[in-house]
């Protein structure tokens, strides 16, 4: 039977979930369009946009890969929010 173990970092999990509910902000943001929330869900994307830019900016540290996952998903998050589809 063979075992397979990876040795996951903390910070790369956080640093997923900061990128996962980034998109999950941005994807709100899109779906609250036209109702009485659109105002907070706007706020609230604006928000995650940050705070996944901040974690863009961290991790620099981590090597090239890390950056290129933050860059793509603050590229998703802004197509998302920016990208009408009617």
């Amino acid at each position: 039977m063979i075992l397979l173990a990876f040795a996951v970092s903390p910070i790369l999990c956080a640093l997923g979930l900061v990128q996962i509910l980034g998109l999950a902000a941005a994807t709100g943001a899109r779906m609250v369009e036209g109702t009485r929330h659109e105002r907070s869900g706007h706020w609230l994307c604006l928000a995650a946009m940050a705070m996944v830019g901040s974690v863009c900016f961290l991790a620099l540290r981590l090597g090239p890969d890390s950056v290129a996952a933050c860059a793509v998903t603050l590229t998703l998050m802004t197509l998302i929010a920016v990208t009408d589809f009617r």
